[in-house]
């Protein structure tokens, strides 16, 4: 499941995973913030967490994530990832190199730091 955070800083947009994440959370939630968010002209600057109740990606899920990537490639400013979980964060780190965004990997206590770091 994807949920949308509400306590995020200006200009910041945020969102938990929890569960097993399914293709409907992208296209009921996911999706449609990230429109809503784009109609301001701005770059994005997003937080997803991948706490301790993430279990993964369902595999339509994973082809909507990489979809959604591709469409979405040049829109986003800074990525933070809050994260424990060293294969998560070697992941995102692996690839997020490839991104013409700023990504970064903060562990899940370091939140408000992250958050900081989005709103800069």
């Amino acid at each position: 499941m994807i949920i949308e955070l509400t306590d995020m800083p200006a200009g910041v947009i945020g969102f938990s995973l929890e569960g097993m994440v399914s293709a409907e959370d992208y296209e009921k939630v996911l999706i449609p913030a990230i429109a809503s968010a784009l109609k301001a002209g701005h770059k994005l600057r997003l937080l997803v967490v991948m706490g301790p109740k993430f279990q993964g990606y369902a595999l339509g899920a994973m082809w909507d994530d990489a979809a959604f990537g591709l469409r979405h490639f040049f829109d986003f400013e800074k990525i933070a990832c809050l994260t424990d979980n060293e294969t998560y964060g070697t992941m995102v780190r692996s690839f997020g190199f490839l991104m013409p965004a700023m990504v970064r990997v903060f562990p899940v206590k370091e939140a408000e730091e992250a958050k900081a770091w989005l709103a800069e």
